[in-house]
Order: C-alpha cells, then sequence, then structure tokens
C-alpha cells in the first residue's frame, strides 16, 4: 500500500545536516528504502510502500537524534544508521557518544560511533580483562589507549603497558639496524600513534622517559608482574597459546588487561593456533572477563573497508 509521511524537524540546521551536500544524504536514502522524499522548509515527505516509508521516517529519527548528542552526518553516519533500521533498533542510537572517553591533545572528544563500540568501553570500564576481537577499523586498539588515558589522567592506575607481538604481516622484513628499541619500533608504531593523540608528542617522551607509559614486544613481559598498571596487548591474533597464557598471568593487583585482535587476519605459520582463538574458547564464562565481538557494522574508517570485509567475508564462505 502507498502512503505518505511527513517528519517535522524543528530545526533548520539539522535539516541541512540531514540532506547534506548537494542533497547528497537524501538521495541515499531514496535508494535505499526505494522512497521518494521532498522537503519543504523542515517538513520532510515521504512516500512510497508502507514498510519503507516506516523504515525511511525511522532513518531520518535517528539521524536527528545523532544530530542531538552532537555527531556529524557523514557516510559511516549514514550506513550505521541504515543497518540499525534494519534490525528495528534504531532507537537505541541514543546510547552512543553521549559521553566522551577523552580528549585528544588536538581538542577532540574521543568517544563510540556504533552501539558495538559502546558495549566495548562499558565492558572496559565494568571488568578487569576485555577482549576486543574484530576487523580492521572497528577501534578497538583506538578506543582501548583511550580508555587507558583516561584511567592514568584520573590516577586510577599509575601506568600504561602496550604490547604486541613481533611478527611479519606475511612478509620477511630481514636485518633492520640500530638497537633494540630501533628494531621493534615499527612493529610497534600504531601504538605510539594513538598515544601521541591522547597525551601529545612532549608529556608522552617524558612519560616514556620516566618508564610510567611503556611501549615494548610481548616477550619482554615475560617474568614479571605488573600491579597498578592499564595492560594493552595488540595484534593478539599472532600470540601462540604459550604466549598469550604468559601474558594473562602478568596480571597484578589493581590491574586492567584489554586485548585485541582481528582472527580473520592471522599470521601465524599454519603449524600454530592462534593464541587469541585459543583463550577465547578456555576463558569463555569465566567472570571478570569479558569477550566483545565488534563487526563490520561497527567499521569506522572509510565505507569501503566496510564493503572490502564484507567481500571478504563473503568469499570465504564459498571456498
Amino acid at each position: 500500500m502507498l502512503i505518505e509521511q511527513v517528519v517535522t524537524v524543528l530545526n533548520m540546521d539539522d535539516v541541512i545536516a540531514i540532506c547534506g551536500a548537494y542533497d547528497n544524504n537524501i538521495s541515499l536514502l531514496e535508494r535505499q528504502y526505494n522512497v521518494v522524499i521532498l522537503v519543504r522548509g523542515n517538513e520532510i515527505s515521504i512516500s512510497g510502500e508502507e514498510n519503507s516509508v516506516k523504515n525511511a521516517a525511522y532513518a531520518i529519527e535517528a539521524l536527528q537524534k545523532m544530530l542531538d548528542i552532537g555527531e556529524t552526518i557523514n557516510d559511516q553516519v549514514m550506513s550505521y544508521v541504515y543497518a540499525l533500521v534494519l534490525e528495528g533498533q534504531s532507537e537505541k542510537v541514543t546510547e552512543i557518544g553521549v559521553n566522551g572517553i577523552c580528549v585528544t591533545v588536538s581538542g577532540k572528544t574521543v568517544k563510540p560511533k556504533t552501539l558495538g563500540q559502546k558495549r566495548y568501553i562499558d565492558a572496559i570500564a565494568k571488568n578487569t580483562i576485555v577482549m576486543g576481537v574484530g576487523p580492521a577499523g572497528t577501534g578497538k586498539t583506538y578506543l582501548a589507549v583511550a580508555m587507558a588515558a583516561k584511567a592514568f589522567k584520573s590516577h586510577e592506575v599509575s601506568r600504561i603497558i602496550l604490547t604486541r607481538p613481533a611478527v611479519e604481516a606475511g612478509e620477511k622484513l630481514g636485518f633492520l639496524p640500530g638497537d633494540m628499541q630501533n628494531k621493534v619500533d615499527p612493529y610497534l608504531r600504531p601504538l605510539y600513534d594513538a598515544l601521541y593523540e591522547m597525551f601529545g608528542n612532549e608529556t608522552f617522551l617524558k612519560l616514556m622517559e620516566k618508564g610510567t607509559i611503556e611501549v615494548a614486544p610481548l616477550a619482554f613481559m615475560r617474568g614479571r608482574t605488573l600491579d597498578d598498571a592499564f595492560i594493552i596487548l595488540d595484534e593478539a591474533q599472532n600470540t601462540t597459546r604459550e604466549q598469550i597464557k604468559m601474558f594473562l598471568t602478568r596480571l597484578g593487583f589493581n590491574s586492567k588487561m584489554v586485548i585485541t585482535g582481528d582472527i580473520t587476519q592471522i599470521d601465524l605459520p599454519d603449524t600454530k593456533r592462534s593464541g587469541l582463538v585459543d583463550a577465547i574458547r578456555v576463558l569463555r564464562g569465566v567472570d571478570d572477563i569479558s569477550i566483545q565481538k565488534l563487526t563490520d557494522k561497527d567499521v569506522i574508517r572509510h565505507k569501503l573497508v566496510q564493503d572490502i570485509i564484507k567481500a571478504y567475508d563473503s568469499a570465504k564462505k564459498h571456498e
């Protein structure tokens, strides 16, 4: 049955944001829901089949709520709202991004941008150990570093320790010049980048010199007990069963651990089982350990990243 529904947007600035440059967002909504949309002042009229019109209206209302909590409407937000409407969860957009985690040196507020990311940071706040598993671009490491910065700045912990296994991503880099730090720095660069954003270059270097922030290969964790620290293990899919067990047993008093990884990008030899995959199986159901799974819906990079992940997932199912 063909119907028409009118959505009223009170703020004209919001109408402009929802429409997008050259009405690009309106055109996208029309294609996604197979409806016709006309904008007259602050009224947005939607025509088409009943279910399609209702879904388009839900999407516009969700976009309005996103604007209310300070989000900017872009392709990623449009794609995410579309996914929420399909799942019947459009009303939940108000749950994300309400409270920021911390503010970067450039003044940007770091906050979750999807429901999956919101569940992830809530789990980090509530649990001693959290495993964040998901594809590239879902903010696993970045949000973990933001939570670590928040804990450090509020004096919940006295130091931040970040580590990852020094495993080459499918290519042999050969001999690397310099001392031990120079050799391992290329593997740890993503962690440095996130810390620079949270603390600024000068503060970060001072904290590194004092040992308050430590960025080191996983092998350097053996034999230590890590008290009063926020500890992040990145790229955990490239650990062995023995390595991740060693890491987990470093946990000391008043410490928190976040383990991140993408089990679709394992660079270990075929003969070795991923320690992250094993840990998810072994530790599922253990109190105070939370396993959070992010999906392609939580990708906040270029929209093509989502499409690439979906394409590879689809190809894998047909192999």
